[in-house]
């Protein structure tokens, strides 16, 4: 529990990020679990095999759902086929996005490539901004003022969580970054975290984009059907339940400015084809902390750290009871903190960087 706190300004470039470089908090060193570096070498190579396989097993599954929705166009049967369709569209087009944002999925580089453009797409996220973005939200995760991936504010925004059931709030704003980016404007958020030798690349993605749009309206014309853009576009909006799901679970309830994932991630043990969606992110405070530790391996890294990590939440269904409770509470205390306890076995939390004698700079070699 925490004491009642005044909201705070969640943008990136207000008052919080400045509080942040002064205190230490922005590109701090965070805490690491310790493991032996020969076990690490091993846990951190990448493969192709793993990553290839489950590639043509997610679109088989894609193309399978696809041909039975629109067999099913028409009827009631529809909605449910629809339904499946469009999570297999946009959840494993999440996770899919992620890891090989990371360049950690495949071995090979352009494998990872192809499959980030290709998923981008389908969630409808700039590339080459939300690659920045998602490399600021690892070296500051969940520091106020400087993560533009904060799910929420504290108190939260009940509004935005119930619009993003059909990705009504993300989605319309990711599109609007498009045209400006289209039209060569970057906006001021977008400014604080992509290099400007990368803004060439980002108009070009998203002209790309807004033709791929185009060509899906003209098809809808011209058919005089909303059907392409069923296959299109709209699964985004429509199948996003789960993206929804596992994105509260990640972070909510938990610690901000902190510089331990022991205190601000969670690990959720989840059943075998939620981790085949999730590409095994429900282990999250692993991922976070080692980063470059492929999804495949993440069960082993998993078992190495546990001694070191507080209880994982049993099931999905037990971290969105824990999230929603937690979220209920912020709105009436936004410094409300779920307090999860270490085993004995564990190191200590580190709730803060290292300030070193003599000034104010901090320590960046770890415990």
């Amino acid at each position: 529990m925490g004491v009642v706190q005044a909201k705070r300004d969640y943008s990136l470039s207000g008052p919080e990020n400045k509080r942040a470089l002064e205190s230490g908090l922005a590109s701090a060193e965070w805490y690491a679990s310790p493991i032996p570096r020969k076990r690490m070498k091993e846990l951190m190579k990448r493969k192709n095999g793993p990553a290839i396989r489950d590639t043509v097993i997610w679109l088989a599954l894609l193309v399978g759902s696809g041909l039975l929705a629109f067999q099913a166009w028409g009827t009631w049967l529809a909605i449910p086929a629809f339904l499946i369709y469009g999570i297999l569209y946009a959840s494993p087009g999440d996770s899919r996005w992620h890891e090989c944002g990371h360049g950690t999925a495949f071995k090979t580089p352009w494998m990872n490539e192809v499959i980030y453009q290709f998923a981008s797409f389908l969630v409808l996220r700039p590339a080459t901004p939300w690659r920045w973005s998602h490399a600021r939200h690892h070296t500051d995760t969940y520091i106020v003022g400087r993560d533009p991936e904060i799910a929420q504010p504290r108190p939260p925004v009940w509004r935005i969580i119930l619009m993003e059931i059909m990705h009504l709030y993300a989605g319309p704003k990711d599109i609007k970054r498009m045209c400006l980016h289209a039209f060569g404007m970057i906006d001021k958020e977008e400014k604080e975290y992509i290099p400007k030798s990368e803004y060439r690349k980002t108009f070009w993605e998203s002209r790309v984009y807004l033709l791929i749009f185009a060509a899906v309206v003209a098809a809808c014309l011209y058919t005089q059907s909303i059907l392409p853009a069923m296959f299109v576009v709209l699964p985004s909006f429509y199948g996003s339940i789960l993206v929804l799901t596992f994105g509260l679970c990640q972070h909510l309830g938990l610690h901000e400015d902190v510089v331990d994932h022991r205190l601000n991630s969670r690990t959720i043990y989840m059943n075998p084809f939620f981790r085949f969606i999730y590409w095994n992110m429900n282990y999250h405070i692993e991922h976070h902390m080692f980063p470059m530790v492929p999804y495949h391996a993440l069960p082993q890294l998993h078992a190495e750290m546990k001694g070191d990590c507080p209880k994982p939440c049993r099931s999905t269904w037990a971290a969105i009871r824990e999230v929603v409770s937690a979220l209920r509470k912020q709105g009436k205390d936004p410094a409300y903190t779920i307090v999860r306890e270490l085993p004995v076995s564990a190191q200590p939390y580190r709730y803060k960087p290292i300030p070193v004698e003599g000034g104010n700079h901090y320590a960046r070699a770890m415990d």
